[in-house]
């Protein structure tokens, strides 16, 4: 089958077009051809810092983590899924497990779910590892009907899913974004745009909690990002983030008393642990979908598998609306 390897690490690091062979299922997995990938931050960091990252592949590596494609065959012990079958999912492109810049993968069922009847393949592969980590997160924070949610990032891969989850589940939702094209696509997606270019945290904490601050602050930003939102959550409030790498102060947290919920969605294929939770989500978020109460944003550009190294530059220029979706 046709895939493409990257033979070295580094910021110049180029994918070449390569023929390796089909992969045979295993019990327990799916030989799935794939329709369409998605390029997330993870994938650009692993193709440029390698082996500082522990979860790299060893080369030459195929990366690619999220797909939506076909079943082809089905593996011993798996039940819930048969040849024909269009599924999507987030299962490969680390650690021991190649990745889905290929023709075909050999997926872990349990990662796997039926694609949602109302998308295209394009537009289901471009949700599993964002709209898991959404759901997850805004799950352990506590999400229920009438919370008061900031979301961080309303119009990056990951924010986008989490503001309109919040909102199916009975949210009263914020989002921060830093220009008009962002602050649009918030509003059109049915949260409230906050300009954090132009607006302090004390002014939009006034403005949409008369100063109490909100009950849950998904941070998609994070990193520095996080005093912002120790600052933005209520009085026993919940913080969620998928970026903690960082030496901060956990001071205001702690007179708040505040919940810090560090989302790490990698962890079920890194450690085969619980990875029957990813493919219950996915299902889950499926259902949601085709209910009207979720929709994925995807980038303008349109990428082949050939030009896969171009859509990962495209999602590292800071450029791309939506997520980078890569056709096969």
């Amino acid at each position: 089958m046709k895939a493409m390897l990257l033979n070295s690490y580094g910021p110049d690091a180029t994918f070449e077009a390569a023929d390796v062979p089909k992969p045979d299922v295993k019990p327990g997995h799916l030989l799935v051809k794939i329709a369409a990938s998605s390029v997330n931050t993870v994938d650009t960091m692993i193709r440029t810092m390698g082996k500082e990252l522990p979860l790299s592949p060893d080369t030459p590596a195929i990366l690619g983590m999220d797909f939506a494609g076909t079943v082809e065959a089905v593996g011993e012990d798996v039940s819930n899924f048969s040849v024909g079958d269009e599924v999507y999912g987030c299962a490969g492109g680390l650690g021991d497990l190649p990745g889905t810049l290929a023709e075909y993968i050999a997926a872990d069922a349990k990662l796997v779910a039926k694609k949602p009847a109302n998308l295209t393949m394009r537009e289901a592969a471009a949700l599993p590892l964002v709209a898991i980590t959404a759901y997850e997160g805004l799950q352990r924070a506590g999400i229920t009907k009438g919370r008061k949610v900031l979301v961080h990032g309303g119009s990056g891969g990951v924010g986008h899913i989490a503001l309109q989850l919040a909102k199916h589940w009975g949210a009263e939702v914020c989002s921060t974004g830093g220009g008009e094209k962002q602050l649009d696509l918030i509003s059109q997606l049915g949260a409230t745009p906050v300009n954090y270019k132009t607006e302090s945290v004390a002014d939009y904490v006034a403005k949409h909690t008369a100063g109490a601050g909100f009950d849950i602050v998904f941070d998609s930003v994070g990193a520095a990002n996080l005093t912002n939102s120790f600052e933005a959550a209520a009085l026993n409030g919940h913080v969620a983030t998928t970026v903690s790498m960082v030496e901060l102060d956990l001071t205001p947290a702690h007179f708040k008393g505040l919940s810090l919920h560090v989302v790490f969605m990698l962890i079920p294929m890194i450690h085969n642990h619980q990875r029957e939770q990813h493919g219950r989500i996915l299902t889950d978020l499926a259902r949601i979908i085709e209910a009207g109460g979720l929709i994925p944003v995807l980038d303008e550009t349109n990428f082949t598998l050939d030009h896969a190294g171009d859509a990962h530059a495209r999602l590292e220029s800071g450029k791309a609306m939506g997520k980078v979706v890569i056709q096969h």
